[in-house]
């Protein structure tokens, strides 16, 4: 007992000292030389980080939840609850889980799709869309991407893209709501497009911002999907569940089209047990989005409203970012110029020297954006 005492004790001391001999050198390190400890998770303090349409709101409270119980089982690898999620999403739109394939967000799935239309032929889409997978085509030498010209208006143009369909375009590309512009096409004009589309090629419809928008059901097409149309369409539960970075999405496709888009990197066996419980626990958390869609819409009000009082103007957006007009100035130049106010947007896209695009965050780096854009457009006149 003598010596358990003792050698408790002696622990005890040691420890001690050791915490004594820590906290004098920090004492007497000069202030210049103590370095702030960079944040492992997420931006650093008093940073508006508002370049990646993230939802910094979630993961909701269920969501959390359901990561640290997920959390201590995670010496085993996934597959009931891939069951399970794949199980709700197909009972949610009507379709079986075949027509269902998980991934590590819609990027697994979207490089996946373009990698198989890429074997087949070129890949169609507007002139700007989020086109980040899809060069996959053109890096591994499989095809090329087919852009419509530009218009004004930075709309999307069913029309001409229909009438740009010919025998070497293998898929069409949708992003709708499409990024960066933030524009949502007519739903009706949607689903005739697709509905025709389909008969000459794939049609991929991008919907990784559908649950931001009013009406999520109006404006997906999933339905032609359950009716056996060549169509995928990709989700993800990266924006409005705030799930980023979890990396947890999904294809909904005909079963022959996903078990093709398998072979080709899109597949449960990349997820986490802790990705894939919040994803089960907040997939049907409507008054969590609801919460979150206030917030954004709250966040476009005030951007919307200081882009005006500044004399410039932004195109009509739905989801968590707007992209801004820029009059004369370089989009890059004011990127930086903002980065020195402590507020992270994104620089150019493609050839668009003039086009803004700012994410919609908390209100308080929201407002840090706000109040940066007159001195920020100050230095650059």
């Amino acid at each position: 007992m003598h010596k358990k005492l003792s050698r408790r004790m002696f622990m005890q001391g040691a420890a001690a000292a050791l915490s004594a001999t820590a906290a004098a050198r920090i004492t007497a390190a000069p202030s210049k030389e103590m370095v702030r400890p960079q944040p492992i998770y997420g931006p650093p303090p008093g940073v508006a980080k508002l370049n990646a349409n993230e939802n910094p709101y979630g993961p909701s409270p269920a969501a959390l939840k359901a990561m640290m119980e997920a959390s201590q089982k995670g010496a085993y690898y996934v597959y009931d609850s891939v069951m399970r999620l794949k199980s709700m999403i197909a009972e949610r739109h009507g379709v079986t889980p075949d027509h269902v394939a998980l991934g590590s967000g819609s990027s697994a799935g979207l490089t996946a799709a373009a990698i198989v239309a890429g074997r087949e032929g070129n890949i169609l889409g507007p002139d700007l869309f989020w086109d980040t997978t899809s060069r996959v085509v053109e890096i591994q030498n499989l095809g090329k991407i087919k852009r419509l010209p530009k218009l004004d208006s930075l709309a999307i143009d069913l029309d001409a893209m229909y009438s740009a369909i010919d025998d070497s375009v293998s898929m069409v590309q949708v992003t709708n709501p499409n990024n960066p512009t933030g524009m949502l096409i007519n739903p009706v004009k949607m689903r005739e497009f697709c509905l025709k589309a389909s008969k000459k090629c794939t049609v991929l419809a991008d919907e990784a911002y559908n649950e931001l928008t009013d009406s999520s059901d109006a404006n997906t097409v999933i339905p032609l999907v359950k009716e056996g149309h060549d169509i995928i369409v990709a989700r993800t539960f990266s924006k409005i569940y705030g799930l980023a970075g979890m990396r947890v999405g999904y294809l909904i496709a005909q079963p022959e089209k996903i078990e093709q888009m398998q072979r080709f990197g899109i597949g449960w066996y990349g997820l986490n047990q802790a990705g894939l419980a919040a994803a089960i626990a907040c997939y049907e958390d409507h008054r969590f989005m609801d919460f979150c869609r206030g917030k954004v819409k709250e966040a476009r009000e005030m951007v919307a409203s200081a882009v005006k009082e500044n004399g410039l103007s932004a195109l009509p957006s739905v989801t968590n970012f707007m992209f801004v007009n820029l009059g004369d100035l370089n989009a890059e130049t004011f990127r930086q110029e903002m980065e020195k106010e402590g507020v992270l947007i994104r620089g150019i896209y493609r050839d668009y020297t003039n086009w803004s695009r700012v994410s919609m965050g908390h209100l308080e780096d929201v407002e840090k954006y706000t109040s940066a854009l007159p001195k920020v457009l100050h230095r650059m006149s």
